[in-house]
């Protein structure tokens, strides 16, 4: 098992310059760890900066068929990582082992989709329109166009998913996909474990050849404002609060050269119920939402934090089942004391908010977190109070009564962006509220039937974003193969003889890649 030194990792090497160090604690009884961490200077933040950009020639010029392999090595090196590393990530965050391990598990395999993306050539977006020198009045040249990485990408890993949203998590895989080098900004709140998956990720990187500076890990509160002003910062990826990923928005947006921030930020993840589906199996809805709303404390960012109903005495005894359910959930650690006091927060402000009755759950106190559930005026909704807008991180959910099909549209309507939005229903409920769909297509990047959103499963056609505030950027997402778009942008080559022309856009091209000729599909694209 690597020793944990707490240096920083700078173009290739090792870094401790300042001397003011941060602490790692056991989340679960606040006692120091036995690590140490140095804070990243100036100085070391600009260096991190540079060296991913002195990087980045070299690294977007590199094969697809290279990056894949590069990849492929980070996900051999995660699943290397054995019983200690595991503990150690326990230790930092509360989280049991059987999640941490399918969280590995889950961000080996999307290393390994990234380099599948790679290897089919379809992250390019080749477009070929050939010249036309007969054409009248004027000759058309010949066009190309493809998709380069935008250059060096800052990274900011999130509180609660210490591996898959963090070090090598999915902004990480992306961007490293796209061509672009990382910088990363560890989590205050599991630094050991992002030095562990470090490690490992510098060791991929040193089998298989990549440019020194290609990955980059800094420690530190108040690095992160450095880092997105930095003009070797290209792009960056964030998952975090409101406040936080909205800061970062604002900074990047100021710079001389403004830049791209993709940051998921906040959703309440809306779950529908709907008449027939609550005369039919209203037991089963009530225990499987109470299983969502308190699965891992509440700490996922597809938590359903609101549930709406139409009146009704079958809405009414479905809300005394929830409550009797939530109330005899036990309490939870949560992942640090940071969002522990968050929680608290949050369950303050709805507690002293007119129009908002407590319906269950144990006070809160001490070191763990209580279950809680809420009900709230519709009014509230439809007049887009703050409040319930407002995502309280934790094991938590608001229930809202509508007075009919109309009421429903119009508290929907009312909804801020969001992740996912989940409608239970039996067939001719779907029938009789078949506007649903297209008005929570304007609203979420995720439309759930029947299911419940946490759990995100990471494959070519999920979105993981949503309108604002859900994201900073709803044409995107953090979560499946698309989130390579973030980090791409397009160059158009014009009269390029064959022998100069990318790879990628060659008319004897050796990629069996999606291309598009005159706007149809290549031979390439019919046989790949």
């Amino acid at each position: 098992m690597t020793s944990i030194l707490g240096h920083n990792y700078i173009g290739g090497q090792r870094s401790a310059a300042g001397s003011q160090t941060l602490q790692s604690v056991d989340a679960t009884t606040g006692e120091p760890l036995p690590h140490e961490f140095y804070q990243a200077t100036p100085e070391e933040v600009d260096a991190a900066a540079k060296a991913a950009a002195a990087a980045y020639p070299a690294y977007r010029s590199l094969s697809a068929e290279r990056r894949a392999e590069f990849l492929d090595a980070i996900a051999d090196e995660l699943d290397a990582l054995g019983d200690h590393f595991v503990a150690v990530v326990c230790r930092e965050t509360a989280l049991p082992a059987g999640r941490i391990q399918g969280e590995r598990g889950r961000t080996s395999g999307q290393m390994r989709l990234f380099a599948k993306v790679l290897r089919r050539g379809d992250f390019y977006g080749a477009r070929i329109d050939q010249a036309l020198p007969e054409r009248q009045p004027l000759p058309r040249p010949d066009l190309r166009q493809y998709r380069i990485g935008l250059g060096p990408v800052a990274v900011f890993g999130a509180s609660n998913f210490p591996l898959a949203f963090s070090t090598a998590g999915g902004d990480t895989a992306s961007a490293l996909a796209a061509g672009c080098p990382v910088v990363f900004k560890a989590h205050s709140g599991h630094m050991a474990t992002a030095e562990l998956v470090a490690c490992a990720l510098t060791r991929a990187a040193e089998k298989t050849g990549m440019p020194a500076g290609v990955f980059n890990m800094i420690y530190g509160a108040g690095v992160g404002e450095a880092l997105v002003k930095h003009p070797a910062i290209q792009a960056v990826g964030f998952t975090g609060s409101l406040k936080g990923g909205r800061a970062l928005c604002d900074m990047a947006a100021a710079r001389p050269q403004p830049i791209p921030v993709f940051a998921e930020m906040s959703s309440i993840n809306p779950v529908i119920v709907l008449p027939r589906a609550l005369k039919a199996r209203a037991e089963t809805v009530a225990r499987d939402l109470t299983a969502s709303v308190v699965q891992g404390c509440g700490q996922f960012c597809t938590n359903p934090g609101l549930v709406i109903g139409i009146r009704s005495p079958e809405f009414s005894a479905f809300a005394q089942q929830v409550a009797q359910l939530i109330g005899d959930q036990p309490a939870q650690t949560m992942l640090n004391a940071g969002t522990l006091g968050s929680y608290g927060k949050g369950l303050q402000k709805l507690l002293a908010h007119p129009g908002i009755e407590h319906l269950a759950g144990r006070a809160q106190e001490g070191n763990q977190a209580q279950p809680q559930l809420f009900k709230a005026d519709v009014s509230l909704l439809i007049d887009g109070d703050e409040v319930l807008q407002e995502e309280v991180f934790g094991p938590t959910t608001v229930f809202v009564e509508v007075a009919d099909q109309a009421q429903l549209s119009a508290a929907l309507n009312g909804l801020h962006g969001q992740l996912t939005a989940t409608i239970i229903g039996e067939p001719a409920d779907f029938e009789q509220f078949g506007e649903l769909t297209a008005l929570l297509e304007q609203k979420v990047g995720r439309i759930l039937l029947n299911g419940y959103p946490t759990g995100v499963e990471v494959c070519d056609s999920m979105v993981h974003g949503g309108p604002y505030p859900a994201t900073s950027d709803a044409r995107g997402t953090s979560v499946g193969t698309l989130a390579i778009d973030r980090f791409l942008r397009p160059v158009c080559f014009q009269n390029y003889p064959d022998s100069l022309l990318p790879d990628a856009l060659k008319n004897a091209n050796p990629l069996r890649i999606q291309r598009l000729v005159d706007g149809q599909p290549s031979r390439d694209a019919i046989k790949g």
